[in-house]
């Protein structure tokens, strides 16, 4: 009678020292970015609503990602009570937080608590790279509209495995608000879950055969829908050449292929029909999208499939995989006949950057397909490579542990020296996991209260002492000291004028953040360039009028093609700030003011506060217009 809520109270138990320790390992492989990358942007979306001048920036004044999230009136809000910093902090952790708590309850329902565990230390250790260029990852570490997207359709996928579809249903629906191009593969993945097998796939095909359709129809008849102009096409593929498949490298592909050979050794090894059915729907959704994708850039190409990059779907297809890893990992190793070895080889290809991780999940798949042709005596051979191997990567480990200790590490400003050596230990990826499977394994041996008691204040211990750094940003951008420090040249700048820092840098967040002003031109303020035509033209336009201090940043596929060709460095020497060249920028008329080091006429504001900034000149576009040009 008592068995099962004894058994409840134990698998409670193991909660309680498992929590601070997954704390602790998030803290030593990964480091909150703050307004990194997308963060800045989705970041200047929300405090233009309480901001209006910021409406005014090149991102924001033609069509863009905005409109079609209702992510930013949240944050908003959030900025509103607490701060631009504590608000995107706040929602980071609580996107994070709930991406994991929901592939917990999911991995539950897909194999047990014990191994869930596992499982979301897995998607802690690693990087769920989808697209190309690594540039975008599921869970990434800094905020936007699609952390929150993300961790909805994991919620929603918890809640249909365990028999709550039209809750569902309901939370996918929220996600599409959020982020729809995210959503969409999540709410597919439900409505196949749903349908017989064949129907999903008649579903797929049919949407193939309507994308190819509506990019015919488009290119034979202009008008009908919005097709990309060779000038704003060529913006699009110098600015955004991840949207376009024949761009990708053979990595790319590489990262792609390892989800659909892992889902397909998942179906083999677990035969539970409710995993056969997930690692069918993931597999025909993310070879769905990329087709639709290929389609969007190879014909038309049609605005609408291009902006709906398709390509995304495969996030969906990678979440899964690894989602799977550890149940198919804990099947094969029981089989005699190469099981610990498929197991290892599984491991490797997701925690280990040091070997191909394709070749590595490839290799776990033939050899279990070859199981039926391993007689007995390949079978102990094949147990002892697989004792051979784990004993290669302990020693490999071992090694690596051993060079980080014995070199200089650079200081980070985060966190003291022993903490930034275990972090390197664990950005390994396979010894954070190795450390994971001992901490499981004894913690399911010793299920004692106390025992787990001690280890949850020790886990917490570390928790506590590494957490600090993990999220602590550098950068005062933003900050109420940052602002009032800048309140001088806040004054001087018109609300919707623009600003220029030389040299030029890929980040907006000065402009924005702190100056509370729209910036005249960065790299990241063109990744709107593939929403709005107008947008690609102002880019073209605003980079020519800074030739005489930059070379136009926006054409990366150029810069990429050159350095693979070895005819540029990665990081160009900057063109110097000179008189003649700050009169020529100046005749922009939407150029406002030009923040830079050099002391030249035209009698700047200069900056006098210690730091960064000291002694930087601010200068007022209107009067090096009225000056004689030099």
């Amino acid at each position: 009678m008592n068995s099962k809520p004894d058994q409840r109270s134990i698998r409670a138990s193991l909660a309680i020292p498992f929590i601070p320790l997954l704390a602790a390992l998030w803290a030593l492989t990964h480091r909150y970015q703050g307004f990194a990358r997308d963060g800045e942007l989705y970041a200047v979306q929300a405090l233009s609503r309480l901001q209006p001048q910021l409406a005014a920036d090149l991102y924001l004044q033609n069509t863009s990602q905005d409109h079609y999230t209702v992510f930013s009136p949240l944050y908003a809000w959030l900025i509103g009570i607490m701060g631009l910093q504590n608000a995107e902090l706040l929602l980071f952790a609580a996107c994070s937080i709930g991406f994991l708590a929901g592939a917990w309850f999911l991995a539950r329902e897909l194999s047990d608590g014990d191994a869930a565990w596992l499982t979301v230390a897995l998607f802690v250790v690693t990087i769920g790279y989808y697209g190309a260029y690594q540039i975008f990852s599921y869970s990434e570490n800094y905020l936007t509209a699609r952390s929150l997207a993300e961790a909805l359709i994991v919620a929603a996928l918890a809640c249909h495995v365990g028999g709550r579809r039209g809750l569902a249903l309901a939370v996918a629906a929220c996600a599409m608000f959020i982020h729809p191009l995210m959503a969409l593969p999540g709410v597919m993945l439900l409505v196949f879950l749903w349908l017989p097998l064949w129907s999903g796939a008649a579903l797929s095909g049919l949407g193939l055969l309507t994308a190819l359709g509506i990019a015919v129809a488009a290119s034979q008849w202009p008008g009908v829908l919005t097709v990309l102009d060779p000038a704003w096409l060529e913006v699009v593929r110098e600015r955004s050449q991840f949207l376009f498949l024949q761009y990708w490298t053979p990595t790319d592909w590489e990262v792609t292929a390892r989800p659909f050979v892992c889902l397909t050794l998942a179906a083999l090894v677990t035969r539970q029909a409710m995993v056969q059915r997930l690692c069918f729907a993931a597999m025909l959704i993310g070879a769905s999208g990329l087709l639709v994708a290929w389609i969007a850039g190879a014909v038309g190409p049609v605005a609408i499939l291009l902006q709906g990059q398709a390509w995304r779907w495969a996030w969906i297809t990678g979440f899964v995989s690894v989602l799977l890893v550890v149940p198919t990992v804990i099947v094969a190793a029981g089989d005699d006949r190469g099981g610990p070895l498929v197991a290892i080889l599984l491991i490797l290809g997701w925690t280990y950057s040091g070997v191909d991780g394709l070749a590595c999940a490839e290799g776990a798949l033939v050899l279990w397909l070859a199981r039926g042709l391993i007689n007995t005596r390949a079978a102990r051979l094949l147990r002892w490579a697989a004792a051979a191997l784990a004993l290669i990567i302990i020693v490999t480990v071992i090694a690596n542990c051993w060079t980080i200790a014995s070199s200089p590490i650079p200081e980070s400003g985060r966190e003291p020296v022993l903490i930034g050596r275990v972090r390197e230990v664990f950005g390994m990826g396979v010894s954070a996991v190795l450390l994971m499977a001992l901490a499981w394994m004894w913690l399911r041996r010793h299920r004692n209260p106390r025992v787990h008691a001690f280890a949850a204040a020790a886990f917490a211990a570390a928790a506590v002492a590494t957490l600090p750094g993990a999220v602590k940003q550098l950068s005062p951008i933003g900050t109420r000291a940052d602002i009032e420090e800048f309140a001088d040249w806040r004054e001087r700048i018109p609300p919707t004028s623009t600003v220029l820092i030389v040299p030029t840098t890929k980040s907006a967040s000065f402009a924005w953040f702190t100056l509370g002003r729209p910036s005249y031109l960065s790299v990241d303020q063109s990744s709107g360039v593939v929403f709005s035509r107008a947008t690609a033209q102002e880019v073209r336009r605003r980079s020519q009028v800074l030739l005489a201090v930059a070379e136009p940043d926006w054409q990366i596929l150029t810069q990429i093609e050159q350095e693979r060709a070895g005819l540029r460095k990665k990081v160009p020497e900057p063109k110097p700030l000179t008189a003649a060249s700050l009169s020529d920028i100046c005749r922009d008329p939407e150029l406002g003011f030009v923040i830079a080091k050099p002391k030249l006429a035209f009698d700047p504001a200069i900056h006098r506060h210690l730091g960064n900034w000291k002694d930087w000149n601010l200068y007022d576009c209107r009067r090096v217009r009225a000056e004689p040009q030099a």
